[in-house]
């Protein structure tokens, strides 16, 4: 069976048939959780992690894995020698799959005041239902799409979605209503900040993307970054997990092909690499006037890369994390 993206779609992978036990494992365990489940009126699963229900680091770790579709593990260890309490440890053995394929938020579904009777929605979905409706380009990049009876997608929200998006799930994805579950994780919830500061790994695939490395050749992965307390107020805590990632994320790469793609790869892959490097997104982001399409894209890595060239025994690294300004940022001296 080949691992190579171009033939993923042929390989009976299925990422939705896969993660299903990690869905009901969530709805399970609900009230261990601190979530809430509920069926809405078309007939689709609601999982709210953190609008009514307060959610829990324990939900946006099991979340973080029905993101990855399963094919990743997301573990909470303390390591307070490296100047922060909390971090998140993120592998997985498929990482195109899980992180691309799976994991990356790249499902625009936005609805107009018209259209939801009230107020506009717009949400960037994420997790294993996106390859149903494989909507993105990135789809035909990888070779790749999924076929199930059931799917399961994460909506980054402070409120449910209204009935047309929900519409349009089930009819992009070809789903039946009791086939969709739909998890709603605010980034203000302490389930919101874990699953985005989950995306360590993630984050480090798609910029290995943008600069045009061989996906084919990326082999393994392993990321980890520090887990930020959540703060109520949404763009402060959309900052703190962008710099968990940009100013404390490393990653560490197994590849295959050449020592001068490997080395290539780990000198262009860390955030200091953007002109934004140095201050935090809350403040990027404010600069901008709140305009993602303005940000250098270059920002979004993580700050440390080391990259195994697996078929010479070669290990290159670049980059360094700055706790010294997460400290700041985060951490109120005594």
């Amino acid at each position: 069976m080949s691992e190579h993206p171009a033939a993923l779609a042929d390989c009976r992978l299925s990422l939705n048939a896969h993660v299903q036990p990690w869905v009901e494992r969530l709805v399970a365990q609900a009230g261990a959780l601190r979530v809430q489940v509920r069926r809405d009126d078309s007939g689709a699963c609601i999982v709210d992690a953190g609008i009514a229900a307060p959610g829990s680091i324990a939900a946006g770790l099991l979340i973080g894995e029905i993101c990855l579709g399963g094919f990743g593990s997301v573990a909470l260890t303390t390591r307070a020698a490296d100047g922060w309490p909390s971090w998140l440890e993120v592998r997985s053995s498929q990482p195109v799959l899980a992180c691309l394929a799976s994991q990356y938020a790249g499902w625009s579904l936005a609805a107009s005041k018209e259209e939801t009777g009230g107020k506009k929605f717009f949400s960037l979905g994420s997790g294993p239902a996106r390859a149903l409706a494989a909507k993105e380009k990135l789809y035909a990049e990888l070779g790749y799409r999924d076929k199930a009876d059931r799917g399961v997608i994460v909506l980054e929200v402070d409120r449910a979605p209204p009935s047309v998006i929900v519409q349009k799930l089930l009819r992009d994805c070809g789903l039946p209503p009791e086939g969709l579950t739909i998890v709603l994780t605010p980034t203000s919830s302490a389930a919101g900040t874990t699953q985005v500061v989950a995306r360590v790994l993630e984050v480090a695939l798609h910029k290995t993307h943008e600069l045009g490395f061989d996906l084919s050749q990326v082999v393994d992965g392993i990321a980890s970054a520090p887990l930020p307390a959540p703060s109520p107020d949404g763009v402060e805590a959309m900052g703190r997990t962008n710099d968990a990632i940009l100013y404390g994320g490393r990653v560490h790469l197994s590849v295959r092909g050449s020592d001068d793609a490997a080395r290539d790869l780990a000198a262009k892959l860390p955030s200091r690499n953007s002109k934004d490097y140095g201050r935090s997104f809350a403040e990027i982001f404010k600069a901008v006037e709140y305009d993602f399409y303005k940000i250098d894209p270059a920002l979004f890595a993580p700050a440390e890369a080391w990259v195994s060239n697996l078929d010479t025994g070669s290990t290159f690294h670049a980059g360094a994390l700055d706790m010294e300004l997460l400290r700041g940022l985060w951490l109120k001296e005594t």
